[in-house]
């Protein structure tokens, strides 16, 4: 279900929220913000993890994984919205699906993005991308992940940034200027630094802690000929 003309269905699961049908399987992502319901996801993701690539349980961090999957559930939160605000000009009476948590569903899946669904929402205009994303929908969840598993709230805000540069990447058009106008802005000021389409964070994800995660190519960690090196 998109507000874009569509665009956002043909640019992968990230971007698609589907029309919510009432369907038992759905999920309010209003339980996400139950401590004990992140804490059962991250279960899942971490097991899921350690059969995947056999490693041993005492090597795959419950934290770890808590940020791994925070920053999954940013990217789905963020991308579909991000590309109503890009793409808003282009679309007659075009503007951001003004959803809150309580408007929005998910489905368990053991990995890979979650399937989400929005139920009917007005539209708000592209610039208050800010207040219905970043404020409305991630925050909530972000305050949870750090309460819960004691994260730094750099490396979650840090993942919110990481969600939104890897979502404009993946857009048609000049992205840019609006991820850039919402990295200007607290919580997300400072948590990394954009030169045109390259975006580097001031902190990691954690991912380099499970064995044979290594780091991404917009991390701190990672040296700048190797970055360059890498896609994205």
């Amino acid at each position: 279900m998109a507000d874009n003309g569509g665009v956002s269905d043909a640019l992968g699961p990230y971007f698609v929220w589907d029309a919510y049908d009432g369907d038992a399987a759905w999920r309010p992502f209003t339980d996400l913000l139950d401590p004990a319901v992140a804490a059962e996801r991250v279960d899942v993701s971490r097991r899921t993890l350690i059969g995947m690539f056999g490693l041993a349980e005492d090597v795959v961090p419950e934290r770890v994984v808590a940020s791994v999957l925070f920053l999954g559930v940013a990217s789905r939160l963020l991308s579909p919205l991000l590309a109503d605000a890009v793409l808003a000009d282009a679309v007659p009476g075009g503007g951001v699906r003004a959803a809150g948590l309580r408007d929005l569903w998910w489905k368990p899946v053991p990995g890979g993005p979650w399937p989400v669904a929005c139920g009917p929402v007005g539209t708000r205009p592209a610039g208050e991308l800010f207040e219905v994303a970043v404020d409305g929908l991630v925050a909530p969840v972000l305050d949870v992940f750090r309460e819960r598993f004691r994260l730094s709230p750099k490396v979650l805000w840090g993942n919110v940034a990481s969600a939104l540069a890897g979502a404009a990447g993946q857009l048609p058009g000049d992205p840019w200027p609006v991820v850039t106008g919402l990295l200007a802005r607290p919580p997300l000021l400072g948590t990394a630094t954009l030169r045109g389409r390259s975006l580097r964070r001031h902190n990691c994800c954690l991912y380099y802690r499970i064995p044979g995660g290594g780091t991404c190519a917009d991390c701190v960690l990672t040296s700048r000929p190797e970055r360059d090196l890498r896609p994205g």
